[in-house]
């Protein structure tokens, strides 16, 4: 069965390109350790709730865009095996692949602000 992983970031709305090249870049990675599929999604129609909503649980500021994306993998031991692979790398870029060097291509958002989540695929309607 397959697997996503869910992230919403709060990015500077001035690091737009910045962002795409970065996802551009670190993205061929999880590409390359078995994902099916990444859609890296610019906030375009995020509203503001009452109660919560996307910007309140990154805590976006009003010159920040909310970006949503996740990482469709075929199941869970291969997305299991990735994240393992990319926290070495990350750790220890001589380890790994350059494309996950913080120096090297570096967050163009706060990292620390990042949500995320994996999640079992429970219906799936496609055409």
């Amino acid at each position: 069965m397959s697997y996503v992983d869910g992230y919403v970031i709060a990015v500077p709305t001035a690091n737009r390109q910045a962002f795409i090249d970065h996802a551009r870049t670190g993205d061929g990675v999880f590409m390359d350790l078995g994902a099916l599929r990444i859609l890296e999604c610019w906030g375009d129609d995020v509203p503001e709730g009452k109660l919560t909503d996307f910007r309140k649980a990154v805590q976006a500021k009003d010159d920040e865009t909310v970006v949503f994306s996740w990482i469709e993998w075929p199941d869970k031991a291969t997305r299991d095996a990735a994240l393992a692979k990319i926290g070495e790398m990350v750790r220890d870029p001589s380890k790994g692949d350059a494309r996950m060097d913080p120096e090297k291509n570096p967050m163009p958002f706060d990292g620390r602000r990042l949500i995320f989540g994996g999640f079992v695929p429970v219906v799936a309607l496609e055409k």
